[in-house]
């Protein structure tokens, strides 16, 4: 067996070559260094999702390296994830393999946890989940106490719940934020935390209202709209608009209003290209945007909507890939101004980077 450790060693000195081609990156658009936002350097990663491997009649976790997919390599300790899914790792892989039923045809084990100490297991057959899979992943799940998941193909068994619930204190105030199995949720805990973070500050000094795109289950949503006088956001997963329209329940929050839209058709309701029913009850004229926060998937913003983003007095751009955000850059420097710039680490010993702008209308 192999342990699935980092050399933390180098940490500070990979967080710095990031910065400095992130910097490189973007000197066209700004003189600014990036803040650097570093990772805690163990036990990062809130999620993790292990190939189940049998070999002799035993099962063991596994992972494929990158490029490689035709042989994994076993594992028994995964160190980038977090402490709690270390903790639950051997005790679920015992407990499948004392069950026959448990281990037969298991192809996968997901874990999904949270910074609070909450956790949801997931386990995914090739085979169908019968009443005798159902009575001893109750067994389980009464020993971990954390709930079980059972999946196949076009069968969902949930046994007690299918999320976790998140708690996230940020400067004088804990956020409350289910999040459900299968949808987005930031996989750095503690990075997640420095991004609200660095994005309410950002969004300090503000007046008016925000609109949001991209907002999922509210990660950002919820604790920026204390800073405006309504907030508007849009979210194209109805599964994410479920567990937002609950968030805001649990976190109180009364000037917040979501859709569920793509930001193409939200670029199309605004410039009353045509109608759309989710927004019946929404009166688009009344609002006063001042800011609009987007946190796009890996392609960006698409023209339509980056022209849309231009209209905005202070745009808030953060990026899980910033090649596509330089691109929309390039039209948005047009008109606004880098006023700041961040670098959050979500992912150590990568290449990857994500980033963060605030830009300011010139």
């Amino acid at each position: 067996m192999a342990i699935h450790r980092v050399n933390t060693d180098d940490y500070n000195e990979q967080l710095a070559q990031k910065a400095a081609r992130l910097s490189e990156a973007y000197r066209d658009y700004t003189d600014l260094a990036p803040e650097l936002f570093p990772s805690p350097p163990i036990h990062y990663r809130l999620r993790a999702e292990f190939k189940v491997w049998h070999e002799k009649g035993v099962a063991h976790y596994a992972m494929y390296r990158q490029g490689e997919y035709k042989q994994p390599f076993i594992i028994d300790e995964f160190t980038v994830g977090s402490e709690l899914i270390n903790a639950l790792m051997p005790k679920v892989l015992e407990a499948v393999n004392r069950s026959d039923t448990l281990k037969k045809r298991l192809f996968s084990a997901e874990f999904l946890t949270t910074l609070s100490g909450d956790a949801l297991i997931t386990l995914i057959y090739h085979k169908k989940l019968d009443d005798q899979w159902e009575s001893e992943a109750r067994a389980l799940q009464e020993m971990l106490g954390f709930p079980i998941l059972g999946r196949s193909r076009k069968q969902k068994v949930v046994l007690e719940r299918d999320y976790v619930i998140e708690k996230l204190p940020i400067g004088d105030k804990t956020y409350q934020y289910k999040q459900v199995e299968g949808s987005f949720t930031q996989p750095n805990g503690e990075i997640c935390r420095a991004m609200i973070s660095w994005a309410k500050d950002a969004c300090a000094d503000s007046s008016g209202d925000l609109l949001e795109l991209y907002c999922g289950n509210g990660n950002f949503t919820i604790p920026l709209c204390e800073h405006f006088d309504k907030v508007l956001a849009t979210e194209i997963s109805k599964v994410s608009v479920n567990a937002a329209q609950e968030n805001i329940v649990a976190n109180g929050v009364d000037n917040l209003d979501i859709v569920r839209l793509s930001s193409e058709e939200f670029t199309q309701a605004i410039d009353k290209v045509r109608p759309f029913r989710r927004l019946k009850d929404i009166d688009l004229d009344s609002y006063e945007f001042s800011t609009v926060l987007v946190d796009p998937p890996r392609a960006g913003l698409d023209a339509d909507t980056c022209a849309m983003v231009a209209r905005f007095p202070r745009i808030l751009y953060i990026s899980c890939n910033p090649e596509t955000q330089l691109e929309n850059l390039a039209e948005l420097s047009k008109t606004h101004r880098v006023e700041r710039f961040a670098l959050f680490d979500q992912f150590p010993y990568t290449d990857h980077t994500e980033s963060g702008l605030l830009l300011v209308r010139k």
